[in-house]
């Protein structure tokens, strides 16, 4: 066939054209112009990217007539059969098809003679990482001191199936991927030798397609010169390489951020009837949202995001009335879901899920306001003056593995605040003690086995309590122990059930006053009760309570100030 493809019409033929491995093309020039290239090297990166090219240029820079030279003539014999692939003095040698030790063994035996009539002997073996295991061990002696006519180039894209042995004998040199403007640059100028007219935003999306492989992008646009009847088009590219339009990435992005969930179903379902794949659809939402957040939480995106000037603008534009925090939410929702869309056989129910899961995320609180928060925390909990120089309780919240949820804090409610309840120690109704037969011991047995089966937290704190009168429509509790028994039983909740409980059991509405039980024990220990009842106000002010409910923490301790 006469044609020749794009990768190969356009292949760099020196190191000033290679495109973004000016890295690995600088310390080659220098090398050769100071004298000390090594006898192996190892040039290692993903597809695509030069490897090989830079194997052959190095090549006829070591053995063009002028060479050593950084600058190859490509007018040589030497130069033009390297170029054309038909060089006696440089073989190129498939690792995967010549893995085997006798393959090994041919080329060892063949090094010790002289190149024709080149100044080295060069073997280039590509994807070396698929030599076996008695092959490379076959090469050691030969890699480590080769004769003074003879070179080796690797090249592989996966270097750490390399043995150790073989890596410590070679220079390596790491290919980076290609960056989009420069192959957008490239493209264009090829697409002006071939006077093909195509815009700039059509290449884009063709180096978007390539991942940073330079061979990829010129196959890709290949193929849409070929297919395309006239100027190429966004829509040409866009069927012919079922590429996903970044304008339906938008807006499914815009719909998250709007929870507007049946925009966000519509879209989907025209992209799954359309034939695009779901699984790469992820991917793109993936990546678009890890660009909205580095386009929110830094200045300078270009080194970081590589899309075009205007669909950075268009990102800003996005994001700008929303937190960092919530894009990160959505961000690690979604990658959190990587392994289930996957694995999954329906890849579309479950990406719908998942937008579901998005939608369920309450808003986080960013965390500046989290630490002005738990700051004022500290000057806002109530103190009480004691007479032994004890003011203030500080409280210590375990936050260390919180999930930070705006929460808006309710008032704690006295028990007063309660209709039908209190802990007043008078009744104004008609108080009709019961008889001397009466065993209030009993009856709170038989209400303490009702707490205990159905709220064991509420029976935790009333052990020690029991009955001291009972009238016609109230009770009176006496609660043992501290002050944190008596203020926890007091809490609105807590006596809601307490109520219940005693309506269920007398068939009637009863009043609940709760005393603290005064024992000698207690009076004795008058100090550390007062010590105790302030942590207590501490622990059940509505602060901590609420500090404890965002940060779903727990208290770790409580001390005095």
């Amino acid at each position: 066939m006469s044609y020749l493809v794009l990768a190969r019409k356009y292949r760099p033929q020196t190191f000033d054209d290679v495109i973004g491995q000016e890295h690995v093309t600088r310390t080659l020039t220098n090398s050769i112009l100071a004298g000390r290239v090594a006898h192996g090297v190892l040039f290692s990166g993903p597809r695509g990217t030069g490897k090989t090219t830079v194997a052959r240029i190095l090549a006829k820079a070591m053995n063009c007539i002028n060479g050593p030279t950084s600058v190859p003539c490509n007018i040589c014999r030497s130069c033009t059969e390297i170029t054309i692939g038909n060089s006696v003095d440089v073989l190129e040698i498939d690792g995967a098809s010549n893995n085997g030790v006798e393959n090994v063994r041919d080329l060892r035996d063949n090094v010790k003679y002289k190149p024709a009539y080149s100044s080295y002997k060069i073997y280039i073996i590509d994807e070396v990482h698929m030599l076996s295991t008695p092959a490379f061990n076959a090469l050691l002696k030969t890699l480590e001191e080769p004769p003074p006519h003879v070179m080796f180039i690797f090249a592989t894209t996966e270097p750490h199936k390399i043995p150790v042995t073989i890596l410590s004998r070679c220079q390596r040199h790491d290919f980076k991927r290609i960056g989009l403007d420069s192959i957008v640059s490239h493209m264009a100028l090829v697409c002006e030798k071939e006077d093909v007219n195509i815009v700039s935003e059509s290449l884009f999306l063709i180096a978007r397609a390539a991942g940073g492989s330079m061979r990829d992008a010129l196959s890709l646009l290949d193929l849409v010169i070929s297919c395309s009847e006239g100027p190429v088009t966004n829509e040409n590219i866009l069927d012919i390489l079922g590429i996903i339009d970044r304008r339906a990435i938008f807006m499914i992005s815009e719909a998250i951020l709007s929870s507007d969930f049946p925009a966000l179903l519509d879209l989907l379902e025209d992209l799954y009837n359309n034939g695009h794949n779901i699984k790469e659809l992820y991917y793109d939402i993936v990546e678009h949202f890890r660009n909205l957040l580095v386009v929110k939480m830094v200045k300078k995106v270009n080194k970081l995001v590589s899309l075009p000037s205007h669909e950075i603008v268009m990102m800003s534009e996005q994001v700008k009335n929303i937190s960092a925090t919530a894009l990160n939410q959505i961000f690690d929702a979604l990658y959190k879901e990587e392994s289930s869309i996957r694995f999954s056989l329906n890849p579309k129910l479950c990406l719908e899920m998942v937008f579901l899961k998005i939608f369920q995320i309450k808003p986080a609180l960013p965390i500046e306001v989290l630490i002005e928060k738990i700051d004022n925390l500290r000057h806002m909990i109530p103190g009480k003056q004691k007479k032994d120089g004890f003011n203030a309780a500080t409280v210590c919240v375990d936050y260390k593995n919180a999930e930070l949820v705006e929460r808006t804090p309710q008032k704690v409610l006295e028990p007063e605040s309660k209709e039908g309840y209190g802990a007043d120690k008078t009744d104004s109704t008609t108080q009709k003690a019961l008889g001397p037969d009466d065993n209030f011991e009993k009856i709170w047995g038989q209400l303490y086995a009702i707490i205990s089966e159905k709220h064991p937290s509420l029976a935790a704190s009333m052990a020690k309590c029991s009955i001291r009168k009972i009238t016609e429509n109230r009770i009176e509790i006496e609660v043992a122990g501290n002050g944190f028994n008596l203020n926890m039983v007091r809490r609105r909740k807590n006596l809601d059930i307490l109520g219940k409980v005693c309506r269920d059991f007398f068939g009637k509405s009863m009043k609940i006053a709760l005393e603290e039980k005064k024992t000698s024990e207690l009076n004795n220990a008058q100090e550390k009760t007062g010590t105790d009842n302030l942590i207590s106000d501490a622990l059940n002010n509505s602060l901590v309570t609420d500090a404890v409910e965002i940060f779903k923490g727990k208290v770790l301790d409580a001390k005095i100030l």
